[in-house]
């Protein structure tokens, strides 16, 4: 294409000829092939237009019609503006392999010449590294590029094996190529043609070394893909997202969460009570049970009272000293000893130690979750990034790549349904009937929560004044059988009132399926709050006063194993039976279709089995162990009834707050109700006089003060250790700063995320008018160079 001098000469960064061919090498001129990349795509469209036009305008009678006016030629554009494109990312196009190698052949030199290896951050990481800071030659004749490649192999040939790898790395050329090189710079002087390895040719002991280390990794892999094996979620998540969307998939991801918060208090419990405990075993003075009924699995009495299982079995005093053989002795001379164990001060500070253990990964979840729920980074193009970057182009198997596909496709169902339900708002006489409509199912709810409370009240206190009068009168079996009367009751008013709220639910016909669940959850979730404190309320006040001298701790514990027993009872049955015949029903009335899954009912429960646990921790150290047994045999009941007796929900939703929602109600509810229980027990209530490890103290948090005491006694130079016992752990005042510091690093991540909301809402806006700036500019340069060329 030719070009005028006085056109050429007008930028003042040339210095070629005006007759020579224009190359991006030298940074201020254009790259020729990158012009003629350009030429060529102009006329190739131009062609196709004056053949498309042809062809539109021929009459009838194949008379050719004259060319439309409106039809314009792709303009050319001037040397400015393809210098301007040449510095963008893209100005390493066209390049060819000659100049590659040229360049390549260059920084070797150079390389050989610093005789050491540059650091990674200062090589180029991009396919199409910058042409920058590069003294670069114009594009090659086939003569010049086979010297250009034979001297770099000789220059490659002179590096290190480390060098050369990492050189032939970042070439910007074809694997052939590549290889090629390789072979041919391995070639030595006085060894033609042999293959690479016989220069780098280790030594016997370097080669046991290296392969010592293969077979270590090896085995280090497959070791770590095994356990990942052994994960209940391996395959089963992605499945269930795929088929159920992501509402469905936050209940799993919930009950993974509470797997791994009853794992994190098993390992503190087993190793430094349980196990020590069992190490060295007190003299029992209660006498097993002659025969084993099978009752006492869900009454949990019998021959599991006096067991590890329960309070009442831990000695209060220090093990492996002489006088560990005697319960009730609660002070031992000091003498020289391998282990001495304070089992009191091991169980108040291990119970201790997790409870604020599982406090901290409760808020760090918290604030995880909530930064991660509520998409920092989140884009109003999500349904095109769904489209066109969503798919896994590592995925080989067929079913990974189904189950990819039914992600995908029920992601943009769910998009979709997000949208149109944007699209439709309610007017204003909808909106006022809703809130009616809503005003009176709340007040029916919270009737039947009130009078469910009211009904559990008066069968505690039925069943207590008949333990009272009856107890004598009745059978061993029928005591037994009694004592699971009142979790009975408990497990079916959890059963049968959230299918009453769901028909409640019915009515409001809430537009948003995430608003209808929230509702659902904080209905249930008073429901379960208002029976759990009743609860709590008859075994800390009634039964303390009933039983008198008897060991009322392992009679907590007893209840709560009866209560998880039970629930766990009761949500198989649910599971297996109810969903199973709620199938049949709803496909004998709607034809094929399935009911949908609860997951407001089902993550309900999981937090009622886990505030239990929470509750029992003091009285009954084996209680999580039964949960996590109960949470992974759920993961796999509920899999399967999910499979075969549900469908996708009708209306898709995305559950993107849904799992820090969960976290939330595990959190303040729940842990924070199990906490404040296990304060009281522990500062206010008197401890049985006839067993568990406080058994002589007024309370329980009185063993930390007898051991302060001992400690001055033997040392009393540890001043110091006293003052901070007496004034950050005694003093109310330093928990209640540790509660604050707690919420207010809740609060502060919660800020920091809208924060960097706003801050991503900027860039964005920011790297959008970047881009049209750009645009702008070049078609301005474009035009003036267009108008001067004309003009010239």
């Amino acid at each position: 294409m030719s070009r005028s001098p006085s056109f050429i000469l007008s930028i003042p960064e040339g210095k070629e000829n005006p007759s020579q061919d224009l190359s991006p090498y030298d940074e201020s001129i254009v790259h020729d092939s990158f012009h003629q990349l350009i030429q060529e795509q102009s006329q190739q469209a131009e062609a196709e237009a004056l053949e498309l036009q042809e062809w539109s305008s021929r009459d009838k009678d194949g008379v050719r019609q004259p060319q439309s006016e409106s039809y314009r030629a792709p303009q050319d554009y001037s040397s400015a503006t393809l210098r301007i494109l040449a510095n963008m990312p893209s100005r390493t196009i066209g390049r060819s392999r000659g100049a590659i190698i040229s360049q390549y052949y260059n920084q070797t030199v150079r390389l050989r010449r610093k005789n050491s290896r540059p650091l990674l951050r200062d090589m180029s990481r991009s396919a199409r590294p910058s042409v920058r800071q590069y003294d670069l030659d114009l594009d090659l004749t086939p003569r010049e590029e086979e010297e250009k490649r034979s001297l770099l192999v000789k220059e490659l040939q002179g590096l290190t094996v480390a060098q050369r790898d990492h050189m032939l790395q970042v070439m910007p050329l074809s694997l052939t190529e590549k290889r090629c090189l390789r072979q041919d710079s391995c070639i030595q002087r006085g060894r033609q043609k042999h293959h690479c390895h016989s220069q780098t040719q280790l030594y016997c002991c370097s080669r046991l070394k290296y392969h010592c280390i293969i077979t270590f990794r090896s085995l280090w892999y497959g070791l770590l893909s095994s356990l990942y094996a052994l994960k209940p979620w391996r395959y089963s998540l992605k499945q269930i997202s795929g088929q159920f969307g992501s509402s469905v998939l936050s209940y799993f991801l919930f009950l993974k969460t509470l797997i791994s918060f009853n794992v994190l208090l098993l390992l503190l419990l087993l190793p430094f009570i349980v196990a020590v405990q069992l190490a060295f075993p007190p003299t029992s003075e209660f006498p097993f049970s002659q025969s084993f009924t099978g009752l006492e699995l869900f009454t949990g009495r019998g021959q599991f009272t006096h067991t590890v299982m329960y309070y009442g079995y831990y000695s209060n005093f220090t093990l492996n000293q002489p006088c560990s053989s005697q319960q009730n002795n609660d002070h031992c001379p000091l003498r020289t000893t391998h282990l001495p164990y304070n089992m009191p001060l091991a169980y108040l500070f291990t119970v201790g130690v997790s409870f604020f253990t599982t406090c901290i990964t409760l808020v760090y979840s918290m604030s995880h979750s909530f930064g991660k729920s509520y998409q920092v980074g989140s884009t109003p193009a999500v349904h095109a990034i769904t489209v066109f970057c969503s798919w896994d182009y590592r995925v080989t198997q067929n079913w990974a790549a189904h189950l990819q596909h039914d992600n995908i496709r029920t992601q943009l169902k769910e998009l979709l349904a997000e949208w149109q339900l944007k699209q439709h708002p309610r007017s204003m006489c909808g909106k006022l009937r809703q809130m009616i409509v809503l005003l009176l199912v709340w007040l029916l709810c919270l009737g039947t929560a009130l009078g469910c409370a009211i009904a559990v009240y008066s069968f505690s206190e039925f069943m207590h004044e008949n333990h009272e009068t009856k107890t004598q009168m009745i059978s061993e079996k029928l005591q037994e059988a009694r004592l699971l009367a009142l979790p009975l009751i408990v497990c079916i008013i959890n059963l049968v009132v959230p299918y009453l709220y769901n028909v409640f639910a019915s009515w409001e016909q809430h537009d948003s399926p995430v608003l209808e669940v929230y509702v659902a959850i904080c209905r249930n979730l008073i429901l379960k709050m208002v029976i759990l404190g009743l609860l709590c309320y008859h075994w800390m006040g009634r039964k303390i006063r009933t039983l008198g001298d008897q060991c009322w701790e392992t009679f907590v514990g007893q209840e709560l194993y009866r209560f998880m027993i039970m629930d766990f009872i009761f949500t198989l049955l649910d599971t297996l039976f109810g969903e199973l015949v709620w199938r049949l029903i709803v496909e004998r009335l709607k034809g094929d279709r399935k009911p949908e899954f609860d997951v407001a009912r089902n993550v309900l429960e999981l937090i009622y089995g886990q505030t239990l646990t929470w509750l029992g921790v003091l009285f009954s150290p084996l209680l999580p162990a039964i949960q996590l047994l109960k949470l992974l045999f759920l993961f796999y009941i509920k899999k399967i009834s999910l499979m075969a007796n549900c469908q996708a929900p009708r209306k898709p939703w995305r559950a993107l707050h849904m799992t820090t929602i969960f976290i939330t109600l595990l959190c303040f509810p729940s842990f924070l109700g199990a906490a404040i229980f296990l304060s009281y027990a522990i500062w206010q209530v008197r401890p049985s006089r006839t067993c568990g490890p406080f058994r002589t103290l007024d309370t329980i948090y009185e063993a930390s003060k007898v051991w302060i005491r001992r400690l001055e006694e033997a040392s009393p130079t540890i001043t110091w250790f006293t003052w901070i016992h007496q004034y950050l752990v005694e003093n109310t005042f330093f928990i209640f700063l540790i509660s604050a510091v707690l919420l207010a690093v809740i609060y502060f991540n919660i800020q920091m995320v809208k924060g960097q909301r706003k801050v991503i809402c900027l860039l964005k806006e920011q790297i959008n008018n970047e881009g049209e700036d750009k645009i702008f500019l070049i078609n301005k340069l474009h035009s003036i160079y267009e108008s001067r060329a004309t003009s010239n």
